[in-house]
């Protein structure tokens, strides 16, 4: 280290935050599921974030929140996150930074990363990122079991060279990969055709909905579950609640994604629900 360089400069707010973060992060830790931060995906507060990012930013940091997982301005700029296409990757981080949170994690359309992979690899480094997830294959109706094997296999020369730039590549689940083609489920052909050395599955815990058990998915993709989304069903209403109110049983479930090498995970509700949502998981007792 050149001991005469100068130090770049550090403002108040910025220090004031990292500070905070860390040590609130500190204190939670211990009695989070997981030992990691409790995080949100910002899917669901996006308009508020396109009108007011730090003000939105902060109030999911005043839930408690210590992590949250963007989705990729360009790809999602006309679901709300248009506002945010200007904003360079850096400011993105520093502004995240301020409020007290950290984003490891962000979503992206299968077609931004076949159209502009370097340059999302790019943005991706300079975010701060760990992961890069594909949100959604955008398959339509009509698509046969061979169209998602070929769109799985497409994913996989991408994902290596997100690794070769130092990230993870996972693919985020809706329920329709867990429904059958020719009585294969799909989420079974996809993650055969993955690569397991660079594809990992985001796995979204909502599929209890349709009666699909995660521990049993965990415990048959051992170290193949990078991250999860978190909510919970409720049998009498056929509806999404908090979690800890609906049918996941917890204890089991966060035991079972433990042994499965889970690194991360985001609550995706509404608002009320995920504060609700937050207050089971900062008082969690394994």
């Amino acid at each position: 280290m050149n001991r005469n360089a100068r130090m770049p400069e550090v403002s108040r707010r910025q220090l004031i935050g990292a500070l905070g973060l860390a040590s609130v992060t500190a204190g939670n830790l211990q009695s989070a599921p997981l030992g990691l931060p409790v995080g949100c995906q910002t899917y669901p507060v996006r308009q508020a974030l396109g009108k007011d990012f730090d003000g939105t930013l902060k109030e999911l940091a005043a839930i408690g929140f210590r992590r949250i997982e963007m989705c990729s301005p360009p790809g999602y700029d006309r679901a709300g996150y248009g506002p945010l296409v200007s904003m360079k990757p850096s400011e993105m981080r520093q502004r995240i930074q301020a409020a007290g949170l950290g984003c490891e994690s962000c979503h992206y359309q299968f077609r931004e990363l076949k159209q502009s992979l370097d340059e999302r690899i790019a943005y991706a480094k300079e975010l701060g990122l760990k992961q890069m997830v594909v949100s959604t294959f955008s398959m339509p109706k009509e698509s046969t079991l061979s169209d998602w094997a070929r769109a799985a296999g497409e994913l996989n020369p991408i994902a290596e060279k997100i690794r070769k730039a130092g990230m993870e590549t996972a693919f985020h689940n809706h329920n329709i990969e867990f429904t059958k083609l020719d009585g294969v489920l799909i989420f079974d052909k996809l993650m055969s055709e993955f690569d397991p050395k660079l594809v990992k599955s985001q796995y979204q815990v909502w599929v209890v909905s349709m009666g699909f058990d995660s521990v049993e998915i965990f415990q048959k993709y051992p170290g193949r579950i990078l991250s999860l989304h978190l909510q919970d069903y409720s049998p009498a209403s056929k509806g999404m609640v908090a979690i800890g109110q609906g049918a996941v049983d917890w204890k089991k479930l966060f035991g079972a994604a433990k042994k499965a090498g889970v690194k991360n995970y985001f609550v995706e509700m509404d608002l009320d629900l995920m504060k609700t949502s937050y207050a089971y998981l900062r008082d969690w007792k394994a």
